[in-house]
């Protein structure tokens, strides 16, 4: 039989999808790493936070952000 070498050439192009998907997987996939910086939040956005969980009222909440926003 006349073999060529090209029976696999099917084989090759899956492989080359298989690893570009998992390189995609790997650097598109948001996910925390230990140690990894994370942005930290700002004053108004801990502010923010405890208004949303009900730790401060509405008007407590207006006041520090009149605060916050003049410094």
């Amino acid at each position: 039989m006349y073999n060529s070498g090209y029976q696999f050439v099917g084989m090759h192009f899956i492989w080359w999808f298989i690893w570009l998907g998992l390189i995609f997987w790997i650097f598109a996939t948001p996910y925390n790493i230990p140690g990894q910086r994370k942005k930290k939040d700002t004053p108004l956005d801990i502010l923010q936070k405890r208004f949303a969980s009900g730790q401060i009222t509405k008007e407590e909440y207006q006041e520090h952000k009149k605060i916050l926003r003049v410094v």
